[in-house]
């Protein structure tokens, strides 16, 4: 009898356990890859070129190359960082588009503005835009993939 009863009390609180929804852990957000991209710019290109992101204190950060061609004396390097919350990266989870900003440092320290969307394709990878404000009147688009990979 006792047997019955706290084998029945375990299946309750299983079952309450799950029905609360407890989520995922957010760790397998911990990094994000970036496909390479693309922008045309008056008669030129601009190719960007980030290594995997990594998550720390709320922000996805990564190094950058952007080499413009045939303007090869304005390529630069440098570093960005993109605020997502765990909030934001549950929506994401959820298959919902997400806005986000970051900024940018080039190696002078200049500055650069970034804006973007993502929108999920499934849980782990979707496509993404990305504005990056150079100055008051340039602003580079652009339109590529992301994935999170296995942890």
């Amino acid at each position: 009898m006792l047997r019955r009863w706290l084998l029945a009390c375990l299946c309750a609180l299983s079952l309450a356990a799950a029905s609360r929804g407890e989520e995922a852990p957010l760790s397998r957000y911990s990094a994000v890859e970036i496909d390479q991209t693309k922008t045309s710019i008056y008669i030129g290109s601009v190719t960007m070129t980030m290594p995997r992101f990594t998550r720390k204190d709320g922000a996805f950060s990564s190094t950058y190359h952007a080499r413009v061609f045939p303007y090869f004396f304005s390529s630069e390097k440098g570093r960005l960082s993109i605020e997502i919350s765990d909030e934001t990266l549950r929506k994401l989870e959820r298959g919902e588009t997400i806005q986000f900003s970051g900024k940018g440092f080039n190696t002078d320290g200049e500055e650069r503005r970034i804006e973007g969307r993502a929108v999920p394709t499934n849980s782990t990878s979707g496509k993404i835009k990305v504005r990056v404000f150079v100055s008051k009147k340039i602003e580079l688009i652009f339109n590529t993939t992301y994935r999170f990979p296995a942890p």
